[in-house]
Formats: C-alpha cells, sequence, structure tokens
C-alpha cells in the first residue's frame, strides 16, 4: 500500500509584503516533497474458494437462421417478395419487420405475402420449431417442408405430444388440409364425447381412432341400412388404428348388433343447493311398470337425468348438487370459465368416511356456514383431507362426476394438468 505526504499549501501573497496592485510577481514552483512508500504485508484472511467471475452480457440467439441474420430491412423485403426460401425460413423475417414496426398489410403490399398467409406461416414454424424439440423423425419433418405450413397450421391448438402424434398421422395418410383440420377437431372432441355409445372401444392416444370416432358418429347419424352410413362406416375403418375399434366397425358393417354401451340408458338425480338438502334428498329412486316410471321415496323439487356412464353405475345413493361456478373445484390453473359456468357434482352419499388406504379422489365437504354468495360446500382431495384430519361427519360424499353444460365449443377442454 502506498501512502503520500502532500506538500505544504503555499500562497502567492504574504501579509508581510504589501499588495502591488501594478506590479505582477511571479510565485516561484515549491519543491516537490519525497515520496515514501510503505509496504502492508498480505491478509493472512484465506482467499475464498469459490470466486465469483464476471460473467459478460450475452444475448439471446436470434431467431433468424444463420444466412439471413445480417439481412437489412430491404434485404429481408426483397428476400420474402421474391420467395429466396422455405416457409420457415421466411417466416422469422415476417416476425422481424413486426418487431420493426412494419403492419401486415403493409407487409402486404410490399411483399404479396397476404396478412392470412403470414399468421399461416408464423404459426406453422411455432408448430414445426415443437416437432423439433419432440424429436420428430427426419422423414416427417421433410414431408413439411415444401408446402406444410397449412397442414401444422390446423394442429396448433393440440399439445406437443397430440401434434407429434398428429403430424406422423398426416404424413403416412397423406391428409390434405380439410382432413388435417378435421383430425385436429376430432382429437380435441374426444374427451368429451365420453359416454356416447362406442367410445371406450376407441383410443385417445390414436389420433386415426379419434378421426374414426368422428365419422362413426357421422354414420349414425344416416338411416340403417343406407349408403350414407355405409360410407361413413367405410371411411372410419381406414383410419382406426387399433384393434378394438376396427372390431366394433366391423360389428357395424355386418349388421350384427353390438356390445350394449352404458350411454343407452340413464340415471335420475336429486339436484341440491344447500348442506341441508344433501341430507334431506330422497335417497331411493325405483323404477315401475312396462315404461319404467321413476318413483322416489318422497317429493323433490329438482330433478336432472344423465347418461348412465361407467361412473354413475355403481352409485347407491347419488345425488346432484349444483353450483353457479366452478369455484369450488380444486384447480391448479385459473381460467376464465371456472367463474361463469355452473357446474354439477355429483357424489356418493355412502361413500363418506376417508379409509387409510384410501390415497385417490375427492370429497365434497362442510365449508362453514351458508352466505349470500357461498354454498357452504368445498371439494377437498384425499390428501388435503388427511393432511387437515377433517371428521367423517364433515364429509358429505365421495365425488365420482363433475358434469359441465353441454356445448359444442372444443377450446376450453379440461386436460389432467387442470386438477390437483
Amino acid at each position: 500500500m502506498l501512502s503520500l505526504n502532500p506538500p505544504k499549501p503555499f500562497s502567492l501573497f504574504h501579509h508581510h509584503r504589501p499588495l502591488l496592485r501594478h506590479h505582477r510577481t511571479t510565485p516561484k514552483t515549491p519543491k516537490p516533497s519525497p515520496i515514501s512508500a510503505i509496504i502492508i504485508p498480505p491478509s493472512s484472511s484465506p482467499t475464498p474458494t469459490n470466486p465469483q467471475v464476471y460473467q459478460p452480457f450475452r444475448p439471446p440467439p436470434s431467431p433468424l437462421p444463420p444466412k439471413y441474420r445480417s439481412l437489412t430491412t430491404d434485404q429481408i423485403i426483397h428476400t420474402l417478395s421474391n420467395r429466396l426460401g422455405l416457409w420457415f425460413d421466411c417466416a422469422p423475417l415476417i416476425s422481424t419487420l413486426i418487431r420493426q414496426g412494419f403492419s401486415h398489410s403493409s407487409i402486404e403490399e410490399l411483399t404479396g405475402i397476404s396478412g392470412v398467409d403470414q399468421n399461416c406461416y408464423v404459426v406453422a414454424a411455432q408448430v414445426r420449431d415443437s416437432l423439433l424439440q419432440s424429436n420428430a423423425d427426419p422423414d416427417v419433418l421433410s414431408f413439411y417442408e415444401t408446402s406444410g405450413a397449412e397442414l401444422l397450421y390446423e394442429i396448433r391448438l393440440l399439445n406437443a405430444t397430440q401434434r407429434l402424434r398428429a403430424a406422423r398421422f398426416i404424413f403416412v395418410y397423406g391428409l390434405d388440409g380439410k382432413a388435417a383440420q378435421d383430425l385436429a377437431r376430432a382429437v380435441k372432441d374426444f374427451p368429451r364425447r365420453r359416454g356416447d355409445p362406442g367410445w371406450d372401444k376407441f383410443s385417445y392416444d390414436s389420433p386415426g381412432d379419434c378421426l374414426g370416432f368422428m365419422y362413426y358418429r357421422q354414420a349414425r347419424e344416416h338411416p340403417n341400412p343406407s349408403d350414407k352410413r355405409t360410407g361413413a362406416l367405410k371411411q372410419a375403418l381406414e383410419v382406426v388404428e387399433t384393434e378394438d375399434a376396427k372390431k366394433r366397425l366391423m360389428q357395424e358393417l355386418s349388421g350384427e348388433k353390438p356390445d350394449s354401451d352404458g350411454a343407452t340408458s340413464v340415471v335420475v338425480l336429486p339436484v341440491c343447493e344447500g348442506v341441508e338438502d344433501v341430507a334431506a334428498a330422497p335417497r331411493e329412486c325405483r323404477k315401475e311398470g312396462e315404461f319404467g316410471v321413476v318413483v322416489a321415496e318422497k317429493g323433490w323439487g329438482k330433478w336432472v337425468v344423465l347418461p348412465l356412464w361407467e361412473p354413475l353405475a355403481g352409485v347407491g345413493r347419488g345425488v346432484a348438487v349444483a353450483f353457479p361456478d366452478a369455484g369450488v373445484l380444486p384447480w391448479r390453473v385459473n381460467r376464465r370459465w371456472y367463474r361463469e359456468e355452473a357446474v354439477l357434482v355429483v357424489i356418493d352419499r355412502e361413500r363418506t368416511q376417508v379409509g387409510d388406504d384410501d390415497d385417490d379422489g375427492f370429497y365434497l365437504v362442510k365449508a362453514g356456514e351458508e352466505k349470500e354468495g357461498k354454498s357452504g360446500f368445498k371439494v377437498e382431495s384425499v390428501a388435503k383431507l388427511k393432511e387437515l384430519g377433517l371428521l367423517d361427519d364433515e364429509c358429505l360424499g365421495k365425488v365420482v362426476l363433475v358434469v359441465r353444460p353441454p356445448k359444442d365449443d372444443l377450446d376450453d377442454q379440461i386436460s389432467d394438468e387442470d386438477w390437483e
């Protein structure tokens, strides 16, 4: 460590000499003081074994292909105007112009690529990137290199696993844009068709089975026998991939009566809106007479008729609890329809005790007093109930089914990741 002795201060004028107004004296430059240096030994404290190393800023990689990264704006417009690259190479160029302030209409005027095609290229390129990340087969990727933007755009709403399966199916069967759109809709629509006749014979993991089930449903809408019905069944048989689905379609084509489906029967359940209603609702309903008239043990104001889906087949004393929205359910994610759409929670009142070996499922439990805007219910998982140590008398019944209103919109389907 070096220390310097500063020179002594000096003044141009001294108090014992008169101040001269017209005569300027040149001050003498003081001699510099000597510099003294003291060597201080290093500290005995140990040097840290893992010193923090400075990391310089590294910008994120450019989305542009390497051959396009040095292009100017005019060169990008020239490249797009003359189609000097594959569609998925041009898609990042369109995004670059958008970030620079160009509108879709101005890009269309400069390059001749319509706004619809611009959106198609950008979205399809993102789908292709997801296929690359999912390790899609090279032959599948090469199939979409020349004119695959329209096909990949149609499967944009599917998740990564579904996209990979659908992309390969389109490649194997050579589907066009309309057929690819039908395939994506069939995959999205398949879960909500649970309980339809023959649904359990088709596999959700097979895009061909999903598409075949759509054709199968369309066939059942036509008279039997009819050419339209037979044509739709043959069309379904061409695309299905599992043996159970093929067997079901062959039974329909040959006129053989298929196995009975649970959805051909219905179940009638009392509807409750409060905690007291759950205990007071009729516990037994039976069918009487040749017409199967439903007779309850006592009168009740509200009832609901549901298909006899598999979860409802074994319910002893079932009841449907109505909620104005789905906020009572334990969700992992937040979606708008949870607060806007009414649901029915079907519970089995004979199953109110959480056993030690019961590690799965949900129960409807009491949640305090009923107030305006609050129903006094909540749905809790078995793990949560064991953690909280809730008593059995607080459990009103085990949840066997949650029913949403019927609708044609397929964009808000529930996935496995939504649930706790």
